[in-house]
């Protein structure tokens, strides 16, 4: 199990990072429209920088912010260009109101950009994006959780099952990671990121049920640190330590 943070906020990058615990950033641009106005691709060149000062080579991860194929393919090799960073992957969703994009991964894997195949529900959406050569296969875990129960998508949510496109349990996170493990068989370059993560408990039952990489909020992380029993042993062993010294 790896460690990614999703963030692009500098300083919590920069925290991560001198903790030593992450192997890679991913970002999005709903994350980006958190921060301070400004060039899509500086803030990521400014990523970069905080990376390599900290003599890393991290995996990171931007997305396209297009729906059009051809843009898309067209803002991913400007990306690459402008950035110039081996581990640069490029986020593409795995598909948009019926149409897909495993050809814009397949280009794109083709001259050796990294892809990282994004907003995925479903096994085989995990595994056909994996097919398609991208390196990282992103599952959504609590937004897939949520869809059991959106009145919103109800009628969307009866035809899938209706339709055998999946069945009631394919609304569980960890039984899609499960069964997504086993399909990406033929595909060992791939990698499984579980995204949309929002507790502690999220990023280890993610990770035991398949997940390669896990990433969540600096929060998040540094929330797993904490425990109340290694805050009273290490109290007791300073208060007895203090006892002897004098």
């Amino acid at each position: 199990m790896k460690l990614f943070l999703d963030s692009a906020n500098l300083q919590d990058i920069e925290e991560a990072l001198q903790g030593g615990f992450i192997r890679g950033v991913t970002t999005n641009p709903s994350l980006l429209a958190k921060e301070p106005k400004g060039s899509y691709v500086g803030h990521a060149q400014k990523i970069i920088e905080l990376i390599q000062k900290h003599g890393e080579n991290l995996s990171l991860s931007v997305e396209v912010f297009t729906n059009d194929q051809k843009e898309m393919i067209s803002q991913a090799k400007d990306f690459v260009k402008q950035l110039n960073y081996k581990q640069l992957a490029i986020k593409i969703p795995v598909s948009y109101k019926g149409q897909s994009n495993l050809n814009v991964m397949r280009e794109l894997t083709s001259e050796g950009i990294i892809v990282n195949c994004t907003a995925a529900m479903t096994p085989l959406q995990l595994m056909m994006a994996a097919a398609s050569g991208a390196k990282y296969v992103s599952l959504f875990y609590n937004r897939l959780r949520d869809a059991e129960n959106e009145e919103t998508y109800k009628a969307e949510r009866e035809a899938l099952i209706k339709n055998k496109v999946v069945e009631e349990a394919d609304y569980d996170p960890n039984k899609v990671l499960h069964e997504t493990v086993p399909l990406l068989m033929d595909y060992p370059d791939s990698e499984i990121i579980v995204g949309s993560i929002r507790t502690v408990l999220d990023v280890k039952e993610s990770a035991l049920a398949g997940g390669h990489i896990v990433t969540a909020s600096l929060k998040i992380l540094k929330d797993a640190l904490m425990h109340f029993k290694t805050d009273d042993s290490v109290d007791k062993f300073l208060k007895d330590f203090e006892s002897w010294i004098k």
